[in-house]
């Protein structure tokens, strides 16, 4: 059986065992933070169970709380272009967030995401450190700067970090953008272009 390590929040709805599926199915009961009062579901991270490459986003968006799935809307289908356009398989892979609910304030009809809070991201880690520790991947990618932080603590920088490898523990560590920041960019073609060049950099030094 892995020994994992407990942090406050979502450490006590965490089942002690190596099912992934098992760990999946606990975390739709989780009640670790006050994000699940007002989001549809929790997003679990999806893909390969043996994946050798993880990639960790900040948090599900509209689209994700929704549907259930990871990287689904506008910023997944970006990022499902710039995978195909660099020949990676996104059913190779392991997708997640660092944060499982979405977070978001009501305009109209509207929701709107926001920026997880430092204690959600600190609430949910439990949930990320035990996708790691059961997927056990070489490469982990962090998607913005969020991830970043959430994989190699809150002192850690993207825009230090962007397009390079680090040792971590357990596995090697890289970091990029988020892909909804590409849909932001006021020159999102030039801001793709540099995404697809980070993540070519990424999995070939990986």
């Amino acid at each position: 059986m892995t020994t994992r390590t407990r942090y406050p929040g979502a450490a006590e709805y965490i089942p002690h065992t190596d099912d992934l599926a098992a760990v999946r199915a606990a975390a739709q009961r989780c009640h670790g933070c006050d994000l699940y009062r007002d989001a549809t579901q929790t997003v679990f991270g999806e893909g390969a169970a043996t994946a050798s490459t993880v990639l960790v986003g900040e948090q599900p968006g509209n689209d994700e709380d929704l549907d259930g799935h990871p990287f689904v809307g506008p910023a997944g289908h970006l990022l499902d272009r710039a995978l195909a356009e660099i020949g990676v398989d996104r059913d190779s892979l392991y997708l997640t967030n660092a944060v499982k609910h979405f977070r978001f304030v009501e305009r109209g009809k509207r929701r709107i995401h926001q920026q997880p809070r430092r204690t959600e991201i600190v609430a949910c880690a439990p949930w990320l450190v035990t996708e790691l520790e059961l997927v056990a991947p070489d490469l982990v990618i962090c998607l913005g700067a969020i991830a970043t932080q959430a994989v190699l603590g809150p002192k850690a920088k993207v825009t230090e970090l962007r397009g390079r490898i680090v040792d971590a523990e357990h596995y090697r560590v890289g970091a990029t953008v988020h892909p909804a920041s590409v849909l932001r960019a006021t020159d999102r073609a030039q801001a793709y272009t540099e995404f697809v060049d980070d993540l070519t950099r990424l999995f070939e030094a990986g």
